[in-house]
């Protein structure tokens, strides 16, 4: 029997390069040897979209367009639409009752995420929940495997945690202890030379990007600030334009020639970039094309979503009858 992925993202804007290196690629590569279920979490897009909700339904279609474009094949992925799974908030509610408050309040992610924003004690309850939600998410299929950026590894721990509380209060292992799975890269700096890439800092370069909007923003990247002249010798390490080449470009002799050209100074970084824009459009270009053709079949995208949304429903509530029955609420 096939181990299960439960991954997935949450609509709050188009999926960015980050992503891909994140979760998408793994997601792909997996998709043949597991039984897979992306999930578009739009309830959870109300963490940040609570002003503003009824952008969610179109952030949800792009994020859908997105999953299909980087490859993965509808035949044998379930995409489905987390708001219409109402049984998720079912298991999320028993699964509350086993976290305490102050377990709430010690996830990192979500400490993070108060202190950085300044919330005090503004932030809502459901942010707060978002973890045990997110456990909901993952459990409600019984995913063995979760691919995660690095930043979401705190919130499966939590998942863990309720899994094995769960599994020690019925006396058998009815859900699985998932593992995390972090891409290549755990987390790719932002084009300004950020550690976070984020929507909000404006410093993503988009997997829906025309070549010239990658060209006009590899163009503005930032390089080495200390390199003023073409001809000054400039630093490799931790510089944004070559960890991309890195990841992006499949011509490693050009990669290596241009980091000893630029260590030595006889490369400019007009050069450099103009590489780069080059590699990135040719590793953005069957994504491109794969995501215009559902972009003109729009009725597909939502009959995909439909199927993978009632498949997803039917294991769900198989796992909460059988939870609710363990545990003597039927």
């Amino acid at each position: 029997m096939k181990g299960r992925i439960l991954t997935g993202d949450t609509p709050t804007g188009k999926l960015h390069l980050g992503h891909y290196v994140g979760t998408l690629e793994n997601r792909v590569k997996l998709q043949r040897d597991y039984k897979t279920f992306i999930i578009l979490a739009d309830l959870h897009a109300l963490t940040t979209l609570s002003s503003d909700p009824k952008i969610i339904s179109e952030y949800t279609y792009q994020v859908a367009l997105d999953n299909l474009a980087v490859g993965l094949d509808p035949e044998k992925v379930n995409i489905f639409v987390e708001s219409r799974i109402p049984e998720i908030y079912e298991l999320a509610a028993i699964f509350s009752m086993y976290v305490s408050h102050t377990r709430s309040l010690r996830n990192p992610t979500v400490k993070d995420e108060i202190v950085s924003k300044g919330q005090g004690e503004h932030f809502s309850l459901g942010f707060i929940n978002y973890p045990i939600f997110q456990a909901a998410d993952i459990l409600c299929v019984k995913a063995n495997l979760v691919p995660v950026g690095v930043d979401q590894v705190a919130h499966l721990e939590q998942t863990r945690e309720i899994a094995r509380d769960i599994n020690r209060v019925v006396g058998e292992d009815i859900f699985p202890i998932a593992e995390a799975l972090v891409g290549k890269v755990g987390k790719l700096v932002g084009t300004d030379g950020n550690p976070k890439m984020g929507k909000s800092l404006g410093n993503c370069i988009y997997l829906s990007d025309s070549e010239e909007v990658v060209n006009k923003k590899v163009m503005g990247m930032y390089t080495d600030p200390k390199r003023i002249h073409p001809t000054d010798p400039g630093r490799v390490e931790n510089n944004p334009v070559f960890i991309y080449h890195d990841v992006f470009n499949s011509n490693k002799t050009e990669v290596g020639d241009l980091k000893e050209r630029y260590k030595k100074g006889t490369v400019g970084d007009i050069e450099v970039k103009e590489k780069l824009a080059k590699a990135l459009n040719v590793f953005l270009d069957p994504i491109r094309k794969r995501r215009a053709h559902y972009e003109k079949n729009k009725d597909l995208v939502m009959d995909i979503l439909d199927t993978g949304t009632k498949r997803t429903r039917e294991i769900t509530i198989e796992t909460l009858n059988e939870l609710k029955s363990k545990i003597g609420l039927q």
